[in-house]
């Protein structure tokens, strides 16, 4: 009887320890990838004989979390996966450390981005028919280089022109997990009142947004 309780406890102690390595795996990876990480991605990096079910791999995540509570960092879950990042209150904090500043965007751009968005599909010709002036092919180019739009289909209209829509890169850039995650459109009065949009923009590239300059 004494054999089989010390198997037990042995089993379970073994058990205990795999799963906090398995934890440590899981959290030095979200801390080191640059780029999300799903779950599969997770599991991908474990043996075949040692790989944990997803359902093991989210609990491990949502403990993370809970632990994190009290800390300068979190993990947040995006279109493409989960990461770690920055808490916002933490973030001035740390520009010391960053000195490469990150490149600042013109309220245009920021305006036809809000446009897509909210409104996809729209064409460019829509684009520019809301904001009243001509759209900068510059503008587009941007968008398109950050990998935050792209080309969904055509309108089926004279000349045809590209219907445009969001990309799960711009979802993670502003740490939104879906769509849905924006702001409800009715919360915006104007265009110009992108303040709940821009909001949405994850640490540690907050200060982005400061001193936009007009295109």
């Amino acid at each position: 009887m004494w054999y089989k309780q010390k198997l037990i406890h042995q089993y379970t102690s073994q058990y205990r320890m795999d799963n906090n390595f398995i934890k440590n795996i899981v959290e030095s990876a979200l801390l080191t990838a640059d780029e999300p990480l799903s779950l599969d991605k997770i599991s991908n990096l474990f043996r075949k004989q040692d790989k944990p079910d997803k359902g093991t791999l989210k609990e491990i995540i949502n403990n993370l979390e809970h632990e994190y509570e009290d800390r300068g960092i979190e993990i947040k879950e995006v279109a493409t996966g989960f990461r770690i990042q920055v808490k916002k209150d933490i973030v001035d904090w740390l520009k010391p450390l960053w000195e490469e500043k990150p490149p600042r965007y013109s309220r245009a751009l920021l305006e036809t981005l809000a446009l897509i968005a909210y409104r996809q599909p729209i064409t460019r010709g829509e684009i520019e028919e809301v904001r009243g002036v001509a759209l900068s092919s510059s503008i587009i180019r941007t968008l398109f280089d950050r990998s935050w739009i792209k080309s969904i289909g055509h309108k089926d209209v004279p000349g045809k022109p590209s219907l445009l829509g969001t990309t799960s890169d711009f979802l993670d850039y502003f740490n939104l997990k879906k769509l849905d995650d924006l702001p409800p459109l009715s919360d915006i009065k104007e265009i110009n009142d992108l303040d709940l949009f821009l909001d949405k923009i994850p640490t540690p590239q907050a200060d982005l947004l400061e001193d936009l300059s007009n295109d």
